[in-house]
């Protein structure tokens, strides 16, 4: 039986972390760098929001990067090629904005490559010099590597236990180039929120524009429910419909922060009850 939304391709490619590509015309033919999608695994599941990883227009395939770190994401890497979703909704949020800047640096942290990546191939394809920063915490759970070297004008690497590239976080690369780099004129940062939030204050002494996206809690995706509202120079804004990318020297951090850890216990009960489950 063909699915709707099939997985064609899967892929572990670090530890915890799956490379799923789906079948999806209509979204792949709208997809662009920036925005993001709904997934749910089956009828009675939850509704989640991942990135857009890469997009393939004439196979009809977008492609999602993503790391096991409760209930659902562990069912969606359960899953094998050849099964499908039950439902996927996208693209959504309001794509980045790619022109052509001159010199433009781009950081993705842990699993925030995986998004950083298409914008990084479009700004090099606008012309841009494409300055890339990636890390993680070790070696092994580092990605996509050589498909960021591919579309990036240079490459740096930092893991924080010093495994692999530089030892230490992508901020100290990021002081680096913006050190010997007195042309840099945009930056994009993508990753887990305090490093976001560093990113932010190493580039705003140099008044350097800062792109982040922002991975906040969500549910419907359209701007309705409101689960996913965010603090930007004082006023309310839904990462969903308004975002996910904003100003990230306008960003609430603090706010942002600590409502990403709100439903921690319900999250950790759930993973515990799901496990528990799979292990008998």
């Amino acid at each position: 039986m063909k699915h709707i939304f099939e997985i064609t391709e899967k892929k572990k490619i670090a530890t915890g972390i799956t490379s799923l590509t789906i079948h999806a015309p209509l979204l792949a033919k709208g997809a662009k760098p920036g925005q993001f999608l709904i997934l749910m695994v089956h009828e009675k599941g939850e509704r989640i929001p991942l990135t857009i990883a890469d997009y393939d227009r004439k196979k009809g395939t977008i492609r999602t990067v993503f790391e096991s770190v409760g209930k659902t994401t562990s069912m969606l890497s359960s899953l094998n090629e050849g099964d499908g979703l039950f439902s996927l909704v996208g693209p959504l949020g309001i794509p980045s904005e790619i022109k052509s800047y001159g010199t433009v640096v781009v950081v993705g942290g842990g699993i925030g490559v995986a998004p950083v990546y298409p914008i990084a191939r479009e700004l090099k394809a606008a012309g841009n010099r494409v300055i890339s920063i990636i890390g993680s915490r070790s070696k092994d759970i580092l990605i996509m590597e050589d498909e960021m070297r591919e579309v990036s004008s240079e490459l740096l690497v930092a893991t924080n236990d010093g495994s692999y590239g530089h030892k230490g976080f992508v901020t100290e690369l990021l002081s680096e180039v913006l050190r010997r780099e007195k042309g840099v004129k945009r930056a994009w940062a993508i990753g887990p929120a305090v490093m976001m939030k560093a990113v932010c204050e190493v580039t705003k002494p140099h008044g350097l524009e800062t792109t982040v996206s922002l991975n906040s809690l969500m549910l419907d995706g359209t701007g309705m429910c409101g689960t996913c509202r965010v603090t930007i120079a004082g006023e309310m804004k839904f990462a969903c419909v308004d975002g996910p990318e904003f100003d990230g020297h306008r960003v609430d951090w603090t706010e942002f922060i600590n409502r990403l850890v709100r439903y921690k216990p319900q999250e950790k009960l759930a993973f515990d009850l799901y496990k528990k489950e799979h292990s008998e």
